[in-house]
């Protein structure tokens, strides 16, 4: 049997229920799942790339049960990532209009570039739709629980970064 690759791509910064979510739902699809997490040169990260690539291999090693799952950096264009993984699919998570207008650019520009893979697009479970990473920092910044947005694991290292 052809093993069957997804790479999920983001800056996870910081990892949230509903990343964990798709990560989730999308193992029982594919044989292997590739977070790949993003270095975003045009974006300020709360947490350095090495930190968040340890914090969701944490999640996924103390929370969850998951054996299909690897963590990965990657910097550039995330069609030669896909290819060098030899993955099939890149994933998505959407939770509203506004995520599916700007994933349905990104796809589309995606496939110009690469035939070799499908954009594949889950919807954010029905308890997740409206957490954000940008939500999350900014509550937890303002001294906001944040318990329910993200796993123990992510918790720790945000109240550590407020220290």
């Amino acid at each position: 049997m052809i093993k069957k690759i997804a790479v999920y791509p983001g800056t996870f910064d910081p990892f949230t229920y509903g990343h964990l979510d798709v990560v989730r739902r999308a193992s029982k699809m594919f044989s292997m799942i590739i977070i790949s997490v993003a270095e975003n040169a045009n974006k300020t990260s709360l947490f350095n790339i090495k930190e968040r690539k340890e914090i969701i291999e944490e999640v996924i090693i103390n929370e969850t049960k998951l054996d299909n799952i690897q963590i990965k950096g990657f910097n550039g264009l995330l069609v030669d990532h896909v290819k060098d993984e030899g993955a099939v699919a890149v994933l998505r998570g959407l939770r509203a209009l506004s995520d599916f207008e700007y994933e349905f650019q990104m796809a589309g520009i995606n496939a110009r570039l690469s035939s070799e893979f499908e954009t594949i697009f889950l919807m954010a479970s029905e308890n997740q739709q409206f957490v954000a990473s940008r939500f999350v920092k900014e509550i937890h910044s303002l001294g906001g629980d944040v318990s329910s947005f993200v796993p123990g694991t992510v918790l720790r290292h945000l109240e550590s970064k407020r220290k």
